[in-house]
């Protein structure tokens, strides 16, 4: 079995990584296209994987209800094969008594720095696996004892290595199995490990087997299984139990931090070890309702594509199901034309027309669409690019600026005799010139505004600002730029674009907006905004009349 992939990961992170992808609730360490150690070949810079695979087969016994206890043995597989034991099981009415001891387990952090313990596990014939518990030395020399219960009747046993107590289901790291022996009773079956239950039934030849120089056993002065809930909420945090669990994952921390408070002060050891595998638990059920949620997302997203390609597909099916109505009118005449067998040639060619005919009609559809397609998308091209290209040749005589209302020029009232619509020479000259780059673009329309300040009546500025309009309407007319497609509004001391209580405010105020739209640069004609007229000033002392109005100071955009 060979696989490649485009960098290197450590063991742990890729472990962490592979139950938050997998569909079911996997071990922690368990890999879904690897074992714990495979050998590593650079190709090219590529890192190729080999992983050589053993089945074995483990026996299950059935522990019908019967008097006294019956023992089975325990051998080590290819991982561990020096390990060894004894086991004790008696069927009792509801629950099933296991007592085993095991021989020559060396620290699990031998098979990689995430394995800290071994857990026995009883495999139903159908594969459903069940923890029974930690594996831990009993305190004598190279020997390990657990005594566990179970509700199952029948099942196999096996000792797994595994990164803490808590896990729910078995990693590939088998270290030991139940065998069966002469003083065994019982009716023996093989397991069948269905693969929604186990990850793998299959195990792995590694160096394994040979033990780190210092490894983490439980004779040191700092609990092994706080060791665990390290282990544990590491695990539970990489898979996302942050954000999917932070309620667990909180707790787990917050009884990590006592376990590691009271290791430091060395005030209790019993309650070190108790925080330690509350710890331990909380981060596996974070780790598990993280997997869980991350399915239901995971579900949710594919059912929303499916639902987006079959939105995607309805109008190929419309066309499927006008191709398939022609086909089968194609079909009915041939039919037509056996009932009718001096004209079976003349029907059947003319069926055959028909469907061919069809299905040109749908090639020819669907290319249509994919022109108008490249046809909208070549016309908006070239609308922003000719709207870029006419900005830019009216900026050069007229400071413009493009809104979502069309290109925009403004002249200041400084081109116009004072108070008066009249356009000195200057105004004229910017306009002839925007009148020879407005020949150009026959289809667009120029909406001509006249804007005022605040200082006058209304109707004086109202009519003021009409007239100037108008005035610069009739100077583009008569430069040859098409009257239908010229208008003019004035629009008094509304839409104000500076403060009216300042000099310079009035004088961008007063104002003749040119706002140039069209097809051709792909901007439709619109109105002004609603009126708006800037708050009033306090009233001066004597009221301004139209006749003398102030002088305001202005500045010609360049």
């Amino acid at each position: 079995m060979t696989y490649r992939t485009a960098s290197l990961y450590p063991a742990l992170f890729l472990a962490c990584i592979s139950t938050v992808i997998a569909a079911q609730e996997p071990n922690p360490t368990s890999h879904p296209d690897q074992q714990a150690h495979p050998q590593v070949e650079m190709r090219d810079g590529i890192a190729y994987y080999k992983v050589q695979v053993v089945e074995r087969n483990l026996p299950a016994i059935d522990y019908f209800h019967r008097s006294g206890a019956t023992h089975i043995g325990f051998e080590g597989t290819s991982m561990l094969p020096q390990a060894k034991g004894e086991a004790k099981v008696e069927s009792n009415n509801g629950r099933t008594s296991i007592d085993v001891e095991i021989e020559n387990l060396s620290p699990a952090n031998g098979f990689g720095p995430e394995y800290l313990t071994y857990v026995l596990w009883a495999i139903s014939p159908e594969g459903r696996p069940v923890n029974l518990g930690e594996v831990l030395p009993t305190g004598s020399r190279d020997k390990s004892h657990i005594t566990a219960t179970t509700n199952l009747q029948s099942f196999g046993l096996m000792v797994t290595a595994e990164p803490y107590f808590a896990v729910t289901m078995p990693s590939d790291l088998v270290v030991a199995q139940n065998v069966v022996i002469g003083s065994t009773a019982g009716i023996v079956s093989p397991v069948n490990a269905h693969f929604t239950l186990l990850p793998r039934g299959a195990y792995a030849n590694t160096a394994g087997r040979h033990t780190v120089l210092h490894p983490i056993t439980r004779k040191e002065r700092t609990p092994l299984e706080l060791y665990e809930a390290e282990n544990a909420v590491m695990i539970a945090t990489a898979a996302g139990a942050e954000q999917y669990a932070p309620e667990s994952i909180a707790k787990a921390n917050t009884d990590l931090q006592n376990a590691e408070d009271l290791n430091l002060h060395k005030s209790n050891s019993k309650e070190t070890i108790t925080y330690a595998r509350n710890a331990v638990q909380t981060a596996e059920d974070a780790r598990i309702m993280t997997i869980r949620k991350i399915k239901e997302e995971d579900d949710a997203a594919q059912r929303a594509a499916r639902v987006q390609a079959e939105q995607n597909a309805q109008t190929a099916q419309d066309q499927a199901r006008q191709a398939q109505l022609a086909q089968q009118q194609a079909e009915q005449a041939q039919q037509e034309a056996q009932l009718h067998q001096q004209q079976e040639a003349a029907q059947r060619a003319q069926a055959e027309a028909a469907a061919a005919e069809a299905q040109a009609r749908a090639r020819q559809a669907q290319l249509a669409q994919q022109q108008a397609e490249q046809s909208a998308q070549q016309a908006s091209q070239q609308a922003e690019q000719a709207r870029e290209r006419l900005r830019t040749q009216l900026n050069a005589v007229l400071q413009t600026q493009e809104t979502a209302r069309g290109l925009i020029m403004n002249l200041s009232d400084v081109l116009f005799d004072f108070n008066k619509y009249t356009l000195k020479p200057e105004a004229r000259e910017k306009l002839a010139k925007i009148s020879g780059i407005l020949l150009a673009y026959p289809d667009l329309k120029v909406q001509v505004e006249g804007y005022t300040d605040n200082i006058g009546s209304d109707d004086y500025n109202q009519n003021l600002s009409e007239k100037r309009a108008n005035g610069v309407r009739d100077y583009l007319v008569s430069q040859s730029v098409a009257e239908a497609n010229i208008t003019a509004e004035g629009y008094g001391k509304s839409n104000p674009i500076a403060d009216n209580s300042t000099n310079s405010g009035r004088a961008q105020n007063r104002r003749v907006a040119l706002v140039v739209s069209g097809a051709s640069i792909g901007i439709g004609h619109e109105q002004p905004p609603a009126a708006q007229v800037a708050p009033q000033p306090q009233p001066p002392a004597q009221e301004v009349t139209p006749a003398k109005p102030s002088v305001p100071s202005t500045v010609i955009p360049q």
